[in-house]
């Protein structure tokens, strides 16, 4: 008899532990929405790949932000 455990398949995901939702409702960790957050596991590689790309401009935008709100 085999092994009933099998290994979970691995899910590359941008948390980097820094998980609170700030101005926009976009992590300030990861850059993902909450929605984003909740249905990561579900998603297909393809979506995942595609919310990744639009993280560095996300980025950007929130903490172009931040810096306009404090000065």
């Amino acid at each position: 008899m085999g092994d009933p455990v099998q290994p979970l398949p691995l899910i590359e995901s941008p948390c980097i532990g820094t998980c609170a939702l700030g101005p926009g409702g976009l992590c300030i960790g990861c850059f993902r929405s909450g929605d984003e957050i909740a249905s990561w596991l579900s998603l297909s590689a393809a979506q995942r790949r595609a919310i990744v790309s639009t993280l560095p401009k996300r980025g950007q935008q929130l903490f172009d932000d931040d810096a306009s709100d404090a000065g």
